[in-house]
């Protein structure tokens, strides 16, 4: 399958307009989730074997989870486990729905198997998002995994007014999703990475703790991570790491797109890294990496890592687990390697944690760093 991919239908979408493959892609697997025949069908094929994660109160079937930036409509909610994912983190979504940016706004670089995108939380708002998802469970296809819900700003919203952003859109949101990430890293919302600025985040993250309380005094309060940009500082992530702690929430992403760019002296390559926007796939592997081995040695693997970056393969996967990451996400490399990629990696990871002697994730979680 993954040689299938790779020969034929690989290079047709590579052909064709990045967005216009994405929407086409969400079409085809919108259609496949209203249909369980369908689901079982791309199940039998892509689904992953067990090897369960217990983390944030929350049972992932396995690892390997699907990023933010793909469903951010919820309209394949279903279909995500059927292709083999342990985990979906949908959106962004912001209160406002919103077009986004200016088309075109996503450049692939095959050469270095990467992609820069300036999206801008393209989304239909937090509203439409929960109708989307309460539909889902009322006609019987919520999926068999945890699923998560990316939240951004609005980019109507005065950067003073993202407490009250953030947090309306989670009291919509909250009764629909198992966990929550709050997005303050994206390059592509103006100004947005300003509130990675500790006293703008402390009250983005009060607001909604606020929000979590009142809410869970009918059941459990959701879970609540951050995600972080790779360009910040040492001491920069220092100070997020301790509002999470403070904050009591239950851990961090890391990491979202850069804005930095490698070096490269081939003109394919140079035209596309001169695109605004974020750098995703294989050029941030290492950085994301080297972010999660220091969240994880300062917290001393007290607060739970979700790794996102430049994971391609089993052994990029299993770099992020033994730099501190308890779970982690596909984005550019589902789209370079094709869908059986999460079943591959989950399959790869039995085997790694067997070669060990080790027979859970959890025990392989920072092992590079002892």
């Amino acid at each position: 399958m993954s040689w299938l991919y790779g020969r034929l239908v690989r290079p047709v979408f590579f052909q064709q307009d990045p967005e216009e493959v994405h929407q086409m892609t969400m079409r085809c697997l919108g259609r496949i989730s209203r249909s369980a025949t369908a689901s079982e069908l791309v199940e039998s094929i892509c689904g992953a074997p067990p090897l369960p994660v217990d983390l944030f109160g929350l049972l992932f079937p396995n690892p390997v989870g699907l990023a933010a930036g793909m469903d951010k409509s919820a309209e394949a909610v279903p279909a995500w486990k059927s292709l083999g994912f342990g985990h979906t983190e949908l959106g962004a979504v912001t209160w406002h729905g919103q077009p986004g940016n200016d088309k075109p706004r996503i450049f692939r670089s095959p050469p270095t198997e990467a992609i820069v995108n300036r999206m801008g939380f393209n989304n239909p708002g937090a509203q439409a998002v929960a109708g989307e998802l309460a539909h889902w469970r009322n006609i019987g296809r919520w999926p068999a995994h945890p699923v998560g819900i990316n939240l951004g700003k609005s980019k109507m919203t005065p950067l003073e007014q993202a407490p009250e952003d953030y947090a309306t859109s989670f009291r919509a949101l909250w009764p629909h999703a198992d966990f929550f990430v709050v997005n303050v890293s994206s390059p592509n919302t103006p100004n947005l990475r300003q509130l990675q600025d500790k006293s703008a985040l402390d009250a983005i993250l009060a607001a909604m703790q606020e929000v979590n309380v009142a809410a869970s005094r009918q059941s459990a309060a959701k879970p609540i991570l951050v995600k972080v940009a790779p360009d910040l500082t040492f001491d920069a992530l220092d100070e997020i790491l301790e509002l999470v702690q403070q904050r009591n929430l239950a851990g961090l992403v890391a990491t979202n797109t850069t804005i930095a760019r490698p070096v490269s002296g081939d003109p394919v390559v140079q035209r596309v890294y001169s695109e605004t926007g974020g750098l995703s796939g294989k050029p941030v592997r290492e950085r994301s990496t080297e972010v999660i081995r220091h969240l994880h040695k300062q917290s001393r693997g007290k607060v739970p890592i979700i790794g996102v970056g430049g994971v391609f393969s089993v052994e990029d996967a299993w770099e992020k687990i033994a730099a501190g990451a308890s779970l982690i996400q596909l984005y550019t490399g589902f789209i370079y390697e094709g869908p059986t990629l999460p079943k591959r990696i989950v399959k790869g990871l039995v085997e790694k944690l067997r070669e060990r002697g080790m027979t859970k994730v959890s025990e392989a979680v920072g092992t590079a760093n002892r």
